[in-house]
């Protein structure tokens, strides 16, 4: 399993590891029990997680310029338990045989590369399957969020620097066809 430093440089005598295979589980944790906040330590490893968009905590302020970016799938579903629990935008009637993007992490939402740059799409866009949708930031990790599946952008669910939950929709697809 890697670990990975998170935070400031500090010497190495004195700053713990992250494992972020083991923050997920916990994050995964707190969506399924519906809990708002973690305290959680291991060793001399300590974090403590609190859920954005909980009543009372206003949007994280979106940061100037993302830092480098890894890539996330959003093929993954939301499990039944966590599409129960949150009120996330309501996606467009089914009759439209429309497919929602969403998120496959907690964050807060990017459409963009840069605060001044151009959204990555737009309503009305088409998209491939693997292209870059938006920027998901996770614990200073910036995602780049692809699409899993061709279509056109008919809709966009979540403002820039808004947070997001698992499984929230992102972007409404109407699927490409053939």
């Amino acid at each position: 399993m890697a670990k990975q430093k998170i935070g400031k440089p500090v010497p190495s005598s004195s700053a713990p590891r992250a494992d972020l295979e083991e923050i997920h589980r916990v994050l995964t944790f707190m969506a399924e029990h519906g809990l708002e906040e973690v305290d959680y330590q291991r060793g001399d490893f300590r974090v403590r997680l609190k859920r954005q968009g909980v009543p009372g905590m206003g949007p994280a302020a979106p940061t100037p310029a993302p830092a480098p970016s890894r890539r996330v799938h959003a093929s993954e579903p939301a499990p039944a338990s966590e599409t129960a629990t949150r009120a996330p935008a309501a996606p467009p009637p089914p009759a439209e045989n429309l497919h929602n993007v969403k998120s496959p992490i907690v964050g807060t939402f990017y459409s963009a590369p840069a605060p001044d740059a151009p959204p990555f799409v737009k309503v009305g866009d088409t998209v491939k399957r693997g292209q870059v949708l938006c920027i998901i930031e996770a614990m200073k990790l910036m995602n780049e969020i692809e699409a899993d599946q061709p279509g056109e952008i008919v809709r966009v669910f979540v403002e820039t620097g808004h947070p997001v939950e698992y499984g929230q929709p992102l972007f409404a697809l109407r699927p490409a066809a053939g």
